[in-house]
């Protein structure tokens, strides 16, 4: 796997933090210490989703939780979700 590590920016708290690409945003948050909502983990319960509003993502898995109306509006869930840019997300509550 990639050994490359990306940017992540978490509004609206203006937490940064690093993520490899072989990483999911969701793990590498909490592993930074950023408080960020999740429970399940597995792209099921959608806690965690978020909108990507820069850079690029991909899931690892090939259908997450989300509609494909979520995903052509940029919505992400990060427990399942690997940079492949640096990346700016937004959570709305």
């Amino acid at each position: 796997m990639s050994s490359e590590t990306f940017k992540v920016r978490i509004a609206p708290q203006g937490a940064i933090f690093d993520c490899a690409a072989d990483q999911p945003l969701l793990l590498a948050g909490l592993a930074a210490g950023v408080a960020l909502p999740w429970s399940c983990r597995n792209g099921t319960c959608r806690t965690c989703l978020s909108r990507v509003t820069q850079g690029r993502v991909e899931h690892r898995i090939p259908w997450p939780g989300l509609s494909a109306e979520e995903k052509a509006a940029g919505f992400i869930l990060p427990c399942v979700a690997e940079p492949r840019s640096d990346v700016a997300l937004t959570f709305e509550a």
